[in-house]
């Protein structure tokens, strides 16, 4: 039924083409760490015998298990007794196990790291934010521990804008505060959310033991490119300017319009909504004003960390059999319940294989040329140097845009799937149905 729906729907030629984005890059990230940690109103305060509780967050950070490992490396060097908390609000599933899952899939593991994982749910309530909302912090972060060093990336936030998105002050007042701190913070909706995010850490640094932060920062192509220790009186007045130095380097697509985008993948691991909304110019509440940039999306497949988690699911128009047959609404529902988001945890319109689905993006269009379609093609948000446009899009390329080949057809395999993944440096192979690629 549906290959005759779409028989008469042509996938135009494809065009390989590279991206130059700004690429500032640590060279050496753990004397970056060591360099960092050893000013004195950072290290200077542990005292000998102190019990430290360091965060590890659920995103995909570039050598975040060389970082965690220099931070713990060098608190047991100052007589310390380290230990990693979850600090992910309701992701894993609103579950200490899941947690420790999600953990495991970054490769933060206790035999990579060290040092003991104390996973929890259990919060205790430290205080109350200027705007009146109860401050929750991790059991395990507050009783167990004297002090608690936060260790997050800074980065522009997929729902919201405002002067705290994605960063150390969320991973305090959300990430720390689980599942019941979470749903505080997410209950009156996008906006206004850097406020609350705000007021929320300001009192979690009042009244916590947070001792210190470490802040990641990292380039348009997945590199560690800063690292910032701050003493816990900097974290709140240092993190602004992180965050417009993170903006400057995100990556983004070379086109300010276009009609169907194909995402090879999207997860958790990628970006909180499976894929960065700042990249697809697409966001699930109007908090983030924006004129659209396209207008189908299709997404073919789930990465392997996700774990089933389809979160940001509901901003594509079209997805694969492959992604419907991989997801797990148990791992994916605790996310919307709790960011009180039900629309970015919709499954769109479900195409038997690839070839229906990008077919389906492409026929779903309205007012375009259907034989002049133009069309982008990623691997997945975060890996954009290289990546395939139609060959309608090649005449509106501009520097330093850099056309790498030559049209050609899509390569699919005779059960309608993609070959390959799509930067042309990988093993040519057929992605299976219900396979990873």
């Amino acid at each position: 039924m549906m290959e005759r729906l779409l028989s008469h729907i042509r996938i135009p030629g494809m065009v390989k083409v590279r991206q130059a984005f700004p690429r500032p890059v640590v060279s050496d990230v753990a004397a970056a760490v060591r360099r960092e940690l050893e000013q004195p109103e950072i290290l200077g305060r542990i005292r000998p015998g102190d019990r430290v509780a360091v965060t590890a967050g659920s995103r995909g950070i570039a050598n975040i298990v060389l970082i965690l490992r220099e931070v713990v490396a060098a608190l047991k060097a100052a007589g310390a007794a380290p230990f990693v908390v979850p600090a992910m609000g309701s992701h894993g599933g609103a579950t200490a196990a899941g947690q420790m899952e999600v953990l495991r899939g970054l490769g933060i593991s206790e035999e990579a790291l060290g040092v003991p994982i104390r996973a929890t749910m259990d919060v205790v309530q430290i205080g109350t934010s200027a705007g009146g909302l109860p401050v929750y912090f991790d059991r395990w972060a507050a009783t167990l521990a004297d002090a608690t060093v936060v260790v997050g990336r800074v980065k522009p936030h997929t729902s919201f804008r405002g002067t705290f998105e994605s960063g150390l002050a969320k991973m305090m007042a959300v990430g720390l505060a689980n599942q019941k701190g979470a749903e505080v913070c997410h209950a009156a909706g996008p906006g206004g959310m850097s406020r609350r995010i705000e007021d929320l850490a300001r009192a979690a640094v009042a009244q916590s033991n947070v001792l210190f932060a470490v802040g990641i920062l990292e380039n348009a192509y997945d590199e560690t490119s800063r690292i910032v220790a701050l003493p816990r009186e900097q974290i709140m007045a240092r993190e602004p300017e992180l965050l417009r130095e993170a903006r400057a380097n995100r990556p983004r697509l070379p086109f300010e319009r276009y009609d169907v985008l194909v995402v090879d993948e999207i997860g958790k691991n990628i970006s909180g909504l499976g894929m960065d909304t700042n990249v697809i110019n697409r966001f699930p509440t109007s908090a983030v004003p924006c004129e659209p940039s396209v207008q189908r999306i299709a997404v073919l497949d789930l990465t392997r960390e996700t774990r089933g988690n389809f979160h940001g699911l509901g901003l594509a128009d079209v997805c694969s059999a492959r992604v419907a047959a991989k997801a797990d609404l148990a791992a994916t529902y605790p996310n919307p319940l709790t960011a009180r988001s039900p629309e970015s945890s919709k499954i769109p319109m479900v195409m038997p294989n690839d070839l229906l689905a990008i077919k389906a993006a492409i026929a779903t269009c309205h007012d375009v040329d259907y034989g002049r379609i133009k069309m982008i093609r990623i691997k997945n948000t975060r890996e954009l140097a290289e990546i395939m446009v139609s060959e309608h899009l090649v005449p509106e390329a501009r520097p330093p845009v850099e056309i790498a080949g030559d049209p050609g057809p899509m390569p699919f395999a005779a059960d309608g799937n993609l070959l390959g993944p799509c930067r042309g440096d990988g093993p040519m192979r057929t992605w299976g149905q219900g396979e990873v690629p």
